[in-house]
């Protein structure tokens, strides 16, 4: 196949949902000081009110991967993103911190169907020539997410914290839009031996399927029960996907979620911690585009040992910085470099396993994000609550991001590779 219209109208909407996800992840973040004073809690309280959405969406993940590869992966972004919207819009109204807390936990169960198929099923829509940088230009909808995060926290925040809760929720009727125009994928829909299902939305793509095609497909990994992720063809990546997730994951969301305060405690205003986050987002798109340019040249691997190094030396200099200018050089490094890493893992931990693993796999992996997440978010505002200085609290979260880089090199590369 080509990319034609349909592609790109597919693509609009999926893009729009992850925008939603990278809002949901960090929605809360910059109206946390409403969230404190209102609910009357600590750093350490804070902390896990923050993380409830990505704690809850750890099991959500994992259960709504066995919907992934059961449902189909439409219907499970459907179904996820409306009982999202229901359970977020509860939370937003919630009159006590302990009915806010477990409703935040719900809706991040719900939400984890979103956050675990959007890539694969994304991919599953793209010609093999296209999908790594289609891939890699699909996260850009996370800083786009947390743009508008920032800009709607700072004009709706004033009047109050709930109001933005309120409208991150009410994002979840995108799923009619999801129903309206991106079809099933057709790999799943050949999975089910619905062929003719299939050969439609090929068609509809611009491709050209002959009446009555039945296609081949890989039944080796036993479709999509867990012990096939621990056959011992798949074990070993699987298990280094789980890890480079968590440690990625915990390298990065340990210092974005807790990076205003830490500004704060290094003597910046709100507004300029804001202001500081907003031109931190606006610098990772040129490292999402220069990404996704490189991995079709140089492949998945290289790309990303390449920028997750960028992002440990922006990280190290950030914490070192004994000024305004080395802070905001080395946060800057740190963000071009490792949301652009992000953007080839999204791509390269949704291609390495078959077809009938890959939204149970997906889900495992996602879930090891969620986890790391939910995890560092209490952890690092416990140990700024016992007084660790800024420097030691981010040289142990650069830490993670050397563990996830020393763990990918035994991982295949899958640039230009079809889909198994």
């Amino acid at each position: 196949m080509t990319v034609s219209r349909r592609h790109v109208v597919a693509a609009a909407v999926l893009f729009i949902t992850f925008v939603i996800e990278a809002w949901e992840q960090v929605g809360l973040v910059y109206v946390s000081g409403g969230i404190a004073a209102d609910f009357g809690i600590n750093n350490t309280e804070l902390g896990w009110a923050l993380s409830a959405v990505a704690f809850g969406m750890v099991p959500g993940a994992l259960l709504w991967g066995v919907f992934i590869d059961k449902l189909g992966r439409r219907r499970v972004t459907v179904y996820s993103l409306l009982l999202y919207a229901a359970l977020a819009l509860l939370a937003g109204v919630s009159p006590e911190f302990w009915m806010f807390l477990i409703l935040r936990l719900l809706s991040g169960v719900a939400f984890g169907g979103v956050y675990a198929t959007t890539f694969p099923y994304f991919m599953e829509l793209l010609p093999t020539a296209w999908r790594g940088r289609g891939a890699v230009a699909l996260s850009i909808g996370f800083p786009v997410g947390t743009l508008l995060c920032i800009l709607v926290s700072q004009a709706l925040g004033p009047i109050s914290w709930r109001v933005v809760a309120i409208v991150a929720a009410l994002a979840g009727l995108w799923a009619f839009a999801v129903i309206r125009w991106v079809p099933e994928s057709p790999y799943w829909l050949a999975k089910q031996n619905r062929h003719d299902e299939a050969a439609r939305v090929l068609r509809r793509f611009g491709a050209t399927v002959p009446e009555r095609t039945v296609f081949r497909v890989d039944d080796q990994s036993d479709r999509g029960v867990i012990r096939g992720l621990f056959a011992p063809a798949i074990r070993r990546r699987f298990a280094l996907l789980v890890l480079v997730a968590f440690t990625f994951s915990w390298g990065y969301w340990g210092l974005q979620t807790w990076l205003p305060v830490l500004l704060e405690e290094r003597g910046m205003s709100v507004s300029g911690a804001l202001w500081f986050v907003a031109v931190s987002q606006l610098v990772s798109v040129p490292g999402y585009l220069l990404a996704a340019w490189l991995t079709g040249r140089y492949g998945r691997k290289k790309v990303f040992v390449g920028f997750v190094c960028g992002a440990v030396l922006g990280g190290v200099l950030f914490g070192l910085a004994t000024d305004a200018g080395q802070m905001y050089t080395g946060n800057l490094i740190l963000a071009f470099f490792s949301l652009g890493a992000w953007g080839i893992w999204n791509t390269w931990s949704g291609e390495i396993l078959p077809t009938s693993l890959r939204g149970r796999g997906y889900s495992f992996t996602t879930s090891a994000i969620l986890l790391a997440h939910s995890v560092s978010v209490p952890v690092i505002g416990a140990m700024m609550d016992n007084g660790v200085t800024a420097t030691v609290t981010i040289g142990s979260i650069m830490a993670f991001l050397v563990v996830a880089l020393l763990a990918v090199f035994p991982l295949p590369e899958t640039e230009g590779r079809a889909l198994d």
